[in-house]
């Protein structure tokens, strides 16, 4: 049995020879040097793992250690890989160096209520979802990494946590951390102050998915970005997935280490943008909905007209005017909203009050365009239709004082979500097709000059 342990050992020390060639120092001394070997009969060679990595480098390794095996025995060899429990042998390294201790028994830190479930999809990020989607279900295959941009508030942390929630609910087996740049940073000084750098990196790099919001906080700190890019290296050889967030692309960190910013643009980079006017109506009844609130679509449109910069503010807004109905006893609806958010979200101030309404508006573009109101009043889908109606829907949207719901009532008791996707479709088509542009802008002049304008 010595004579085998002895060959086990001396085999197992030439593997790790080639081993160390053929993978980074940090990853080497992370996964391969806490090894020992046990038995060896031949034809299998028992690789003794301290449990807390046993299960990553069975499934994720393998394959690549007994290659290794096999080139230092000039044959084929059978590599298991067991975990060395208290009746098994201490796994000292073959480098002679100490092992790295096990993680710290903290949790992922993840906020449960971000799901993809709560996630609302929007033309803005439903590229972004998909994206987080496919990584969740193949972490370390779909994406790698996976960097999600945009300005704040727009669901950049909601879709990061959704993707850790999603593989803990999916696969129970696979560990999740999730931070923000600032706690990485934060904890690396401190594992450096009390010479706990191997906790530390235990930490971080023994997960199969680390998730890590604001990343754009690394810069300047010429210390933490050495060890997160040691870090990033050690994750994806391992086949970690990583996923990262950031409000601006990597590009554009100026102040960060190149090689970071290459690494980060190695994967999949996807923007999520600020919420069109669809959306945060759908934000906004998503959310009273969650709050058990029933709110009309009256009093959500002036929030959704005047919070257009995030989900966050958008959210943030509909608690102050349930908190004022509230204390105040007056019901929640449009004149309510408007007075609650006229302090922080002003309406556009004009000249003046526009006096045309949305029939006015009707009665000119269908006379521009040869047709009758009724024929835009219509539900005909003919382009000779279509445009038109979209264009004067467009119009009564910029020059009169209507609601939403009262120009939609102007053109036959459409939805108001109708007359919004009939503005967005209109403003894409302005900014794409010159001709079309110069028509509507023409229209538009003739609607508010002389004689037909906006007055006071």
């Amino acid at each position: 049995m010595t004579l085998a342990v002895t060959h086990a050992s001396t085999l197992w020390t030439d593997a790790t020879r080639t081993l160390r060639g053929a993978m980074d120092e940090a990853t080497f001394d992370l996964w391969i040097a806490p090894l020992a070997a046990g038995d060896y009969d031949g034809e299998t060679l028992h690789l003794i793992a301290p449990p807390a990595i046993s299960s990553w480098v069975r499934t994720r390794l393998r394959r690549v250690i007994a290659d290794a095996v096999a080139d230092a025995a000039g044959s084929q060899v059978q590599v298991e890989i067991v975990s060395g429990g208290a009746s098994a042998p201490a796994p000292a390294p073959v480098t002679g160096e100490r092992a790295a201790p096990e993680p710290t028994p903290d949790g992922p830190g993840l906020n449960p209520k971000f799901t993809f479930e709560q996630f609302v999809l929007g033309d803005a990020n439903r590229f972004a979802h998909a994206a987080a989607l496919a990584a969740a279900e193949l972490p370390g295959q779909a994406y790698n990494p996976l960097f999600l941009y945009g300005p704040p508030g727009v669901g950049k942390t909601h879709l990061l946590h959704a993707i850790g929630n999603y593989v803990q609910g999916h696969q129970p087996g696979v560990t999740v951390r999730c931070t923000t740049a600032e706690h990485f940073t934060n904890d690396f000084v401190a594992s450096l102050a009390d010479g706990g750098i191997s906790r530390f990196k235990s930490r971080y790099r023994r997960v199969d998915l680390l998730l890590i919001d604001d990343v754009q906080f690394l810069e300047r700190k010429a210390r933490t970005e050495e060890e997160f890019f040691h870090t990033f290296n050690a994750l994806r050889d391992a086949g970690g997935q990583i996923v990262l967030t950031s409000d601006r692309l990597p590009r554009n960190m100026d102040a960060l280490e190149a090689r970071l910013r290459e690494r980060f643009e190695a994967g999949l980079v996807t923007a999520i943008e600020p919420p069109d006017a669809a959306m945060r109506m759908t934000v906004l009844r998503k959310r009273a909905a969650v709050d058990g609130l029933e709110v009309d679509d009256d009093a959500l449109i002036p929030i959704a007209e005047r919070v257009t910069a995030n989900v966050r503010a958008l959210e943030a807004a509909l608690v102050r005017v349930i908190a004022y109905s509230s204390l105040t006893g007056r019901p929640v609806d449009a004149p309510l909203a408007r007075r609650v958010l006229d302090e922080l979200y002003p309406a556009p101030t004009r000249a003046g009050h526009s006096t045309l309404t949305a029939d006015d508006v009707i009665a000119f573009v269908a006379d521009a365009f040869s047709l009758s109101p009724d024929d835009l009043r219509s539900a005909s889908r003919a382009p000779t239709v279509a445009w038109p109606r979209q264009v004067a829907m467009y119009l009564a949207r910029e020059h009169t004082d209507e609601s939403l719901p009262s120009i939609a009532r102007a053109f036959g008791a459409r939805a108001h979500t109708t007359v919004l996707h009939a503005c967005r479709r209109t403003a894409g088509r302005l900014e794409t097709d010159p001709e079309a542009g110069l028509l509507v802008r023409e229209l538009s002049d003739r609607l508010t000059g002389p004689g037909n304008g906006d007055r006071s």
